[in-house]
């Protein structure tokens, strides 16, 4: 399945959770039909265990998803996955 297939089958979600106590938010592209609170919570448990904590998972609005798929939305730097915006 090519990715732009995936991506017609699948929802962006929103999730927002706490590492160490500071506030952190994902975009996350998943299935359709996903449990997404479930997945997200077993992702972060199995990458963080009782470091973070699910505050709310919810489907992104139009314009958060645009923002996703442009890949327009602000880096965490401080994030080891993080990047710099372009041209910073």
């Amino acid at each position: 399945m090519s990715v732009a297939q995936f991506y017609k089958t699948s929802k962006v979600w929103v999730v927002d959770f706490t590492y160490d106590g500071h506030p952190r938010r994902w975009l996350k592209a998943l299935p359709a039909g996903t449990d997404a609170a479930a997945e997200m919570g077993t992702l972060l448990q199995d990458l963080y265990g009782a470091r973070s904590r699910i505050v709310e998972v919810r489907p992104a609005t139009p314009e958060e998803e645009t923002q996703y798929i442009r890949g327009d939305l602000p880096k965490n730097i401080l994030c080891p996955t993080g990047r710099r915006a372009p041209g910073k």
